[in-house]
């Protein structure tokens, strides 16, 4: 294996929470998952000789699985023999019987890929800017849509308790 191979398998081993994370927002099925995390390595192994790390290879990794993810909604919403499930996303290391985490991730849910991408960047603990350089807008902008998707979060909880 050569060295660049290496250290990428090294890294994503390192980093590949990110990966998991991203799959468990945007597949409901635990085989769509999987698939994805495959896609998502597959496009960060083609992408990785553009990787100068200008940046942290965590911040690049979230970048590449997040269009990865989105993208492949966009392709599998014209396929159609689309389904959907009422099956709920897993969380890692959470607890089956957290109603409130049942809840977020419900609501989580029910919101546009975007905002998906930004809550799960900030619930990472991500630094606004960090948040910024993965989805290519201001640290400022992070902020105000951050506020937005906070108070929509809210408003979908209530609901969803009612």
């Amino acid at each position: 294996m050569a060295t660049s191979e290496k250290e990428f398998v090294a890294l994503i081993e390192t980093h590949q929470r990110i990966l998991h994370k991203v799959a468990n927002l945007y597949c409901d099925t635990r085989e769509a998952r999987r698939d994805l995390v495959q896609e998502m390595m597959l496009q960060a192994w083609r992408s990785y000789g553009n990787f100068r790390a200008a940046s942290e290879f965590s911040t690049w990794l979230y970048r590449v699985a997040l269009n990865t993810a989105i993208s492949n909604l966009k392709k599998e919403s014209r396929r159609p023999d689309r389904y959907t499930t009422d099956e709920l996303p897993v969380v890692a290391d959470a607890p089956d019987n957290d109603e409130r985490l049942g809840l977020l991730n419900n609501a989580i849910k029910q919101l546009n890929n975007v905002e998906k991408a930004l809550i799960a960047l900030y619930l990472d603990e991500l630094p606004y800017q960090e948040i910024a350089e993965i989805l290519g807008i201001s640290a400022n902008n992070v902020a105000v849509k951050m506020s937005r998707v906070k108070e929509k979060l809210s408003t979908i909880i209530k609901q969803l308790e009612a």
